[in-house]
């Protein structure tokens, strides 16, 4: 069975953070990655979110003002023992 990761995009560093800290208000857990290549070439981070968070996390985009390029769904491809996220 495939599995799959939720990213939110961003076009700047600033929103990624931003959105990082109100969904900790929150209390939705999200984790600061690197933008896979494979999803865009747009600034250097991203956040990993659930897939169950994904309404959540647009209410708060919205509410909050928040500038997004995207979510994007992709196939699992992290090898735990390689890559470490905040």
């Amino acid at each position: 069975m495939e599995q799959f990761q939720d990213y939110v995009l961003f076009p700047n560093h600033d929103n990624g953070i931003h959105l990082y800290q109100e969904l900790k208000k929150l209390g939705v857990r999200a984790q600061i990655a690197p933008t896979p290549r494979a999803a865009s070439k747009c600034c250097g981070i991203s956040l990993m979110i659930r897939s169950e968070d994904i309404e959540t996390v647009k209410t708060c985009i919205s509410k909050c003002g928040i500038e997004i390029i995207d979510i994007v769904r992709l196939k699992k491809d992290i090898d735990p023992a390689r890559d470490r996220y905040c």
